[in-house]
């Protein structure tokens, strides 16, 4: 059987990922009242009276949502909230596994966005962080726009920044062993939906300044009949010669390739066209946009895909568990920038100068250091810009 085929077979076996343990015995009557009735009218007293005590006297403190309305499942499509739960219950289990917070995972019914920002919100003082999941694009960034301007815990969308944060990790290291600098790379990135657009964001504010976004109907551009909202914004700080076009176009002379996109539309040609020493990160899963034999044999010096059967995987469990070990941990009130900054440079710096290669521009996925080193990095960034609430 192929992977896919033992992963079925095993879903079958587990029904289901995760389950509910309880932290308390109860073996006695007297355990019994101080876990429920009568005694636990005190603690709901007491948060009545301080709405902050519900994060000191629940596990509230340590719960996170894992959210989808089944859009955007993997790279299935739209294929409905009840077929997204697998994915979500994965993501849950991998809190859990890698930084020890408690998830839960909620499949929604609506793909109406102030329906779901709604629900979300009515549910929200629940948990201590949102993360949504598998939501389409450009629904996505209104979804996690409306929700972080009402909730008062963090929202973060990881296929957007969880994304984005290891991508950019990614990078640094790779231009350290291409000897190349951030500000003077040209940077193409094929796909210009919620993880593209995150990625420009981020890798701009980490100093890129040379970027193009390509889509499938071609190289974004300021007025682009196709453009979204989302990606009119983004042609005005990309693409800043105007360039149109298409994939092959872009490329040429290119330095950095990231390919959030599908399988197949980068080519050993292509590649041939990008500038000397080129770093070429496809990502689409599960067949990335060029093999990375076929990138290596084209001339790229670094590749990188979203694989766990290939060197420098690309892998958002690098981020989001840690990322939000750190925002609960210090109660944040968002995960703002800084936060994911810190993130990326704390992954990449878990690669020492003795160790960077080639083959090895990222700690693998299953590192256990990961959890920690992030989680305490995005704690310093919370407190020093000012979100962090103990």
């Amino acid at each position: 059987m192929n992977i896919r085929e033992q992963s079925l077979e095993k879903h079958y076996e587990w029904q289901g990922k995760i389950e509910v343990n309880s932290r308390v015995p109860i073996n006695t009557m007297e355990e019994l009242s101080l876990a429920y009735t009568p005694g636990v009218a005190e603690p709901c007293l007491a948060i009545n009276k301080d709405y902050n005590k519900s994060f000191e006297l629940t596990r509230r403190s340590n719960l996170v949502a894992v959210i989808t309305d089944g859009t955007a499942i993997l790279g299935l499509g739209d294929i409905g909230p009840e077929a997204g739960m697998p994915v979500m219950e994965g993501k849950c289990a991998l809190f859990k596994e890698f930084a020890d917070v408690d998830a839960f995972p909620i499949c929604i019914r609506t793909k109406d966005v102030d329906e779901l920002v709604q629900t979300i919100y009515n549910i929200s003082g629940s948990f201590g962080g949102i993360n949504l999941e598998d939501i389409s694009a450009p629904r996505c960034f209104e979804v996690e726009k409306k929700l972080k301007e009402i909730c008062d815990i963090p929202v973060f969308h990881d296929d957007q920044h969880g994304t984005a944060i290891v991508v950019a990790a990614a990078l640094l290291n790779a231009l350290k062993v291409v000897g190349k600098k951030i500000d003077e790379v040209k940077v193409v990135i094929n796909g210009a939906g919620s993880a593209g657009i995150a990625i420009a964001r981020h890798i701009l504010r980490l100093g890129v300044k040379n970027l193009t976004l390509v889509d499938r109907f071609g190289i974004i551009y300021k007025g682009a009949e196709n453009n979204n909202p989302a990606q009119e914004e983004m042609a005005e700080v990309t693409n800043l010669s105007g360039q149109k076009g298409t994939l092959v176009d872009a490329v040429k002379g290119a330095d950095v390739f990231i390919g959030v996109s599908a399988p197949g539309v980068l080519t050993p040609e292509m590649v041939q066209t990008m500038n000397h020493d080129a770093i070429v990160f496809p990502m689409a899963n599960p067949t990335p946009e060029i093999m990375p034999d076929l990138a290596k044999q084209a001339g790229a010096r670094v590749v990188g895909t979203g694989r766990s059967d290939f060197p420098n995987q690309i892998n958002n469990v690098m981020a989001f568990p840690g990322v939000f070990r750190g925002a609960l941990d210090c109660r944040a009130s968002d995960i703002n920038e800084e936060m994911k900054m810190a993130t990326s440079y704390a992954l990449a710096g878990l690669v020492s100068d003795e160790e960077l290669s080639e083959d090895y521009i990222l700690p693998r996925a299953i590192d256990k250091r990961i959890g920690k080193i992030v989680a305490a990095a995005v704690v310093e960034a919370a407190k020093k810009s000012g979100v962090a609430r103990i």
